[in-house]
Order: C-alpha cells, then sequence, then structure tokens
C-alpha cells in the first residue's frame, strides 16, 4: 500500500474541491462553508480563491493524502479565534482504511503547535474515533449550525495538549 503525505500545492485543490460535492460525506462533516446554494461554478471558484490564498499563509499547515499515487484527502491545521484547529477530509471511497488516521497523525508530526483543538458532528463516530485515536480528548460539546445539513447539531469539541 502507498500512502503519503506531502505539502499541499494549489494544484491539488480542484481534486480536493470535488470530494466536498459528495452529499453523504458533505453531511458527515457538517461543519462547512456556508455556499451550498450557489452554482457549484460559483462554490468551485469561491473555494480556488479563498485556500489559494490560504496556502500562502505560513500560520496554516497543510497536506495533501495520497494513496496508490491518487490524491484521497487532506489534513490542516490552522489559527481559529485564538486557538489552533485541525481539519481532515479522506474521500468517501476510502474511508475505512485507516487513511484519516494517517492524515491526522501526520500532521501533528508537521504541526508542533499546542494546543490543538478539534470538532466533530457529535453523530460522526468515525471522525471522533480518528481524533481519539491521534490522542485528543473530549472537552466538550455545543450546538452549532452545521451548513452541510441545514440545522443546528450537537458538535464534540476535542483538545490535544495543554
Amino acid at each position: 500500500m502507498r500512502l503519503l503525505s506531502r505539502p499541499m500545492l494549489a494544484a491539488d485543490l480542484p481534486v480536493l474541491f470535488e470530494f466536498q460535492l459528495d452529499p453523504i460525506a458533505a453531511r458527515m462533516a457538517a461543519f462547512m462553508g456556508g455556499d451550498f446554494a450557489k452554482p457549484t461554478d460559483v462554490r468551485r471558484a469561491n473555494y480556488l480563491a479563498k485556500f489559494t490564498r490560504l496556502l500562502a499563509d505560513p500560520a496554516i499547515v497543510s497536506r495533501t493524502i495520497e494513496f496508490e499515487g491518487r490524491i484521497v484527502g487532506l489534513a490542516s491545521s490552522f489559527p481559529l479565534m485564538g486557538d489552533r484547529e485541525v481539519t481532515y477530509w479522506i474521500d468517501r471511497p476510502h474511508w475505512g482504511k485507516g487513511l484519516a488516521t494517517f492524515a491526522l497523525r501526520d500532521l501533528l508530526a508537521h504541526d508542533p503547535i499546542r494546543p490543538l483543538h478539534a470538532r466533530a458532528a457529535s453523530d460522526n463516530i468515525g471522525s471522533r474515533r480518528v481524533l481519539e485515536k491521534a490522542g485528543f480528548v473530549r472537552i466538550g460539546s455545543e450546538i452549532s449550525m452545521a451548513n452541510a445539513r441545514g440545522a443546528e447539531i450537537e458538535e464534540t469539541i476535542y483538545r490535544l495538549g495543554r
């Protein structure tokens, strides 16, 4: 099995954008940008512009995950409202193969800043398990707007380090 992580490139962004068009994966992720009502070409343009800009930010660590020579996901850490957060996404056909766990652990090796925070929809057991396997500890929960679901849902909040 050829599995690797590398720094994210602007050329990766069109592939990564396509992953979030999967309605089942978006529902599981729940907390995404709020432009679901816009046409796909507008969403794509907004995504590419935003993430091209973010790739230039030295405060953000972004890794692309490849499996068997193909891009299958990402992992990133970034500052958000005074905390440092992590996120990851694996294309749905590759769920259940340990790739999200690999991606998150690799990201942790490339970003030594602690503490790190993470959030997951409370009903997203797979994502919660990935966080826990990487050493994140549940510190609470709250009700938040899940744009991908068009409703408020409970999200579980995690922290790694002090």
